[in-house]
């Protein structure tokens, strides 16, 4: 049976051991963090869901201009031969949304997650989206 004595003297050292085994444990697993996500990454690269995204950015990158300039096109078109004022006013403002999230909006939030997802994403692999 452990006495005062003993447990006063084991204390400190386990303390220490703690510590020292946590310090290890935390500077084994940042060492070892990059190269398991440069396997993650090249994995993702290979998925289904990189496919999937690579999608998705296609109908965003083509598919938001060609609505949004429709749209606008067709609102400009239209402008002249609506006689109520309302409308008139509701006709500019679908012009005006138009070319903002079909012409300015969609392309740069591609690029820009495509930007994300090759350079900070994906374990510094770039998938070539």
């Amino acid at each position: 049976m452990p006495t005062d004595e003993t447990t006063s003297r084991i204390a400190p050292w386990r303390r220490i051991v703690g510590r020292f085994g946590l310090t290890v444990g935390l500077l084994s697993l940042l060492a070892v963090d990059p190269a398991a996500a440069q396997t993650v990454g090249t994995a993702f690269c290979e998925s289904d869901m990189a496919l999937t995204v690579r999608n998705l950015f296609t109908v965003i990158q083509f598919g938001g201009p060609l609505i949004g300039g429709v749209l606008a096109l067709g609102a400009t078109v239209a402008l002249p031969m609506v006689p109520r004022t309302d409308m008139k006013k509701e006709l500019k403002e679908i012009r005006n949304q138009g070319v903002i999230w079909g012409v300015i909006v969609a392309p740069l939030a591609t690029t820009i997650l495509q930007f994300i997802l090759n350079n900070v994403v994906a374990g510094g692999t770039s998938c070539g989206f």
